[in-house]
């Protein structure tokens, strides 16, 4: 349905929050036909994109943190493994929050881990070689709560 309410789409544009206080009330009334919907589907649309970049995100960081483990575990302690665990606490958040995105790591698992390597030797100043092209441990392992890298 679309808005037949120019403000109610104008407000988008200049007052988000105020756009979006208006067009909940409008939903929540049953007033359908005043609902800037096209600007509702794109928002939504965002969400489920906002959700993924979220989850692969969480995923780099962790294997991240899994390079760096594997490649200088005299350098990781505590505060690595804290920075683990809330990678992986994260990854079951939004799993559990949204099951649709449950094969999500998986799709992008080889991606992730291509730039996880770019940044791990980045953040340890040693070379790119240092890090192995394919990944070293499998994804179910990755997100398994106890696993740490042997040194490599």
């Amino acid at each position: 349905m679309q808005s037949t309410d120019s403000s109610t789409s104008r407000g988008y544009d200049h007052d988000f929050y105020g756009w979006l206080v208006h067009n909940a009330r409008l939903l929540r009334e049953g007033r359908l036909s005043a609902v800037d919907a096209e600007h509702i589907a794109e928002e939504l649309e965002d969400m489920g994109k906002s959700q993924k970049r979220a989850l692969a995100s969480h995923l780099r960081v962790l294997l991240i943190h899994l390079l760096k483990w594997r490649c200088q575990p005299q350098r990781c302690g505590p505060s690595s493994r804290v920075s683990i665990r809330n990678a992986r606490d994260r990854i079951a958040a939004i799993v559990e929050d949204s099951p649709s995105l449950g094969q999500l790591p998986r799709d992008v698992f080889l991606q992730e881990y291509a730039w996880a390597r770019k940044y791990a030797a980045d953040e340890t100043g040693l070379d790119l070689s240092s890090f192995p092209d394919a990944p070293p441990f499998s994804l179910d392992q990755v997100l398994e709560e106890d696993f740490l890298p042997d040194g490599g």
